[in-house]
C-alpha cells in the first residue's frame, strides 16, 4: 500500500526548517502550556511539499474538470480576478486603518454596492454577510425589524416553498419565525391557492428561490408578490440562482423586497469545502434604513480636490453589525473585477449561456432519464436517477460511476420533491464538447444500469479511493485518522 500519512514519513531528528538565533532574550514558556506528548512528525521540507502536493492532486476542482454541481454554480473563475485580489493595495491593508488611508478600497466597495443594486433592481446593498445563508439571516432579521418598527410584531410566520433551498426554513426558524411549507403545482411553480390560504395577518414574509431548485423560473412570480404584499408581508428572494437572470431580469422589479447574492457563485471566486463566500443583500427603498451597518457612503470632498470621499455610516433602523469588520473583502475585489470585465452586455451573455447550456444538456438526456418537469429550464435541471424496470439502482450509483469518467457528480437527492434527484448545472463556462462528453457518459451509464448494474454498484473504479460506506462513516466518526496509534485516543 505504501506510506500514506505524513506521520509515516517521520524520522527522529529530521527537520524541515531551522530558525535563526533570536535577537532578543529568550523567555521560558509557562509549564502549564507545554506538552511533552505531542507527537509531531519529523520530516524534511521537500517531503512536506511532496506530500501535500500529491494530496492536492487527488482533489477535483473547476480547474481540473467539469463540475456540474446543481444549485452551486461551480463554474470556472477567470484568473484575472485572482490577480486583482492580490494587488498590494488590496491584500496588504487592515480594516482598522483610518478611512482616509483606504479610500481605494472604500471606492471599490461603494461601486460594488451600486453595481449589485443596479443588477438586481434595488435601492441599497450591504456587503457584510459572509455567505448566502448569512445573507438570508440578514434579510430575515430585517423582515423582523421592519414589522416591529411598523407596529406589527404579531407577524411571526414565514412561508417557504417545498422547492426552496434548505437553508430558507432553517434561517426563518433561527430568527424566531414559525415556518409553513407551500407545495408546488404540477408545473413546478408555487401553488397559488395554497399560498393564499396562508396569507393572513400573521404573515411576515415569503421566501422564494427563483429560479427554484428544480431549475425553473416561477411563471406566477408577479402574482405571488401581489398576494404576499396585499397580506402585508415582504417578499424575500433567494438569489443563489442569479446566474440565470444576469442582465435579463431584475428581481426588485418583479416584486422582491430583499434578496441576497452569492458573490462566490454568480460573480466569481472558487468556492466549496467551506469557503470563501460572500452574501451581500439588496433591498428596495423602504428597507434601506434597516440594512446592517456600517455601509459605505459617498460625499463630494469640499477640500477643493476633484474626487469624492468615502466613509462608513449606519442606517437609521439598522439591525446592527452582521460580521466583524466589513465583509469578505477579497471576494468583493474578485466580484468587482468580474463585473467590470464583463460589462452589461457580458453579464447578460453569462445568463444567456448558462440557460442555453442547461437546456442543451437537458434535451440530450431527457427520454433516457425521466424529467419530472418537462419545460424550459433556467441554469439547471433535475432528472430522476432511477428506472422502474431496473431494481436497486439509485442516483448515488449513477454519481459514483460518473467519477470513472472524470466528472464530478451532480447534486444528489435534492430537491426533496423529486425521487432519486440528480440536479445538474452545467454553467456558462463549459464548451459544447464538454457537455457532449458528459451527456455521452450519462447515456452509457443508463445503458449499464440495465445491462450490468453491478458495475454501478461497485463504482468508482478509477479513483484513488473506491466506494466508501458513507452512512457508516457518518455514524462512526474517526476524527484523528492518520495519527499514530499512541495518539488515536
Amino acid at each position: 500500500m505504501g506510506k500514506k500519512t505524513i506521520y509515516d514519513k517521520s524520522v527522529p531528528g529530521r527537520r524541515g526548517i531551522r530558525f535563526p538565533k533570536p535577537e532578543v532574550p529568550e523567555t521560558p514558556l509557562p509549564d502549564a502550556l507545554l506538552r511533552a506528548d505531542l507527537p509531531l512528525p519529523e520530516v524534511s521540507e521537500n517531503e512536506v511539499i511532496r506530500h501535500f502536493t500529491k494530496l492536492s492532486q487527488l482533489n477535483h476542482g473547476v480547474d481540473i474538470g467539469f463540475y456540474p454541481l446543481g444549485s452551486c454554480t461551480m463554474k470556472y473563475n477567470p484568473k484575472v480576478n485572482e490577480a486583482a485580489a492580490r494587488l498590494h493595495g488590496f491584500s496588504q491593508i487592515h480594516p482598522l486603518q483610518p478611512e482616509e488611508t483606504v479610500q481605494g478600497a472604500l471606492h471599490l466597495m461603494y461601486q460594488l454596492q451600486e453595481h449589485l443594486a443596479e443588477i438586481g433592481g434595488f435601492a441599497g446593498v450591504t456587503l457584510q454577510p459572509a455567505a448566502g445563508a448569512h445573507g438570508e439571516l440578514t434579510g430575515i432579521l430585517m423582515v423582523k425589524k421592519y414589522h416591529e418598527v411598523n407596529g406589527e410584531p404579531h407577524r411571526n410566520k414565514i412561508l417557504v416553498p417545498d422547492s426552496a433551498h434548505g437553508t430558507n426554513p432553517a434561517t426563518s426558524a433561527m430568527s424566531g419565525f414559525i415556518v409553513k411549507e407551500i407545495p408546488s403545482d404540477e408545473r413546478g411553480n408555487v401553488d397559488l391557492e395554497a399560498l393564499k390560504a396562508e396569507c393572513d395577518e400573521t404573515l411576515a414574509g415569503f421566501m422564494l428561490t427563483n429560479p427554484n431548485t428544480l431549475g425553473l423560473f416561477d411563471e406566477n412570480v408577479c402574482d405571488i408578490a401581489a398576494i404576499v404584499h396585499q397580506a402585508g408581508g415582504l417578499m424575500y428572494g433567494d438569489g443563489a440562482n442569479m446566474n440565470a437572470l444576469l442582465g435579463i431580469a431584475k428581481p426588485g422589479e418583479f416584486g422582491v423586497d430583499i434578496m441576497h447574492y452569492n458573490l462566490h457563485k454568480t460573480f466569481s471566486t472558487p468556492h466549496g469545502g467551506g469557503g470563501p463566500g460572500s452574501g451581500p443583500v439588496g433591498v428596495v427603498e423602504k428597507l434601506v434604513d434597516f440594512l446592517p451597518g456600517p455601509v459605505v457612503v459617498m460625499e463630494q470632498d469640499d477640500s477643493g480636490f476633484d474626487f469624492p470621499y468615502y466613509y462608513f455610516a449606519t442606517p437609521k433602523h439598522s439591525i446592527g453589525r452582521m460580521k466583524s469588520f466589513h465583509g469578505q473583502f477579497g471576494v468583493m475585489v474578485r466580484a468587482y473585477t468580474y463585473i467590470l470585465m464583463h460589462g452589461p452586455d457580458g453579464l447578460r451573455e453569462v445568463g444567456e449561456l448558462a440557460v442555453l447550456n442547461a437546456n442543451y444538456l437537458m434535451h440530450k438526456l431527457k427520454g433516457v432519464y425521466r424529467l419530472p418537469y418537462d419545460r424550459v429550464c433556467m441554469h439547471e435541471f433535475v432528472l430522476e436517477g432511477r428506472w422502474p424496470e431496473v431494481e436497486d439502482i439509485h442516483a448515488l450509483d449513477i454519481s459514483k460511476r460518473l467519477m470513472d469518467f472524470g466528472f464530478h457528480p451532480p447534486t444528489n437527492y435534492f430537491p426533496l420533491i423529486v425521487r432519486e434527484a440528480l440536479m445538474i448545472e452545467p454553467t456558462e463556462t463549459e464548451t459544447k464538447e464538454t457537455l457532449d462528453a458528459f451527456a455521452d457518459a450519462m447515456l452509457q451509464i443508463a445503458e449499464e444500469a440495465k445491462t450490468n448494474p453491478d458495475l454501478l454498484h461497485s463504482a468508482p473504479h478509477n479513483t484513488p479511493i473506491g466506494r466508501l460506506d458513507e452512512v457508516h462513516a457518518a455514524k462512526n466518526l474517526i476524527l484523528c485518522c492518520g495519527l499514530p496509534d499512541s495518539y488515536s485516543d
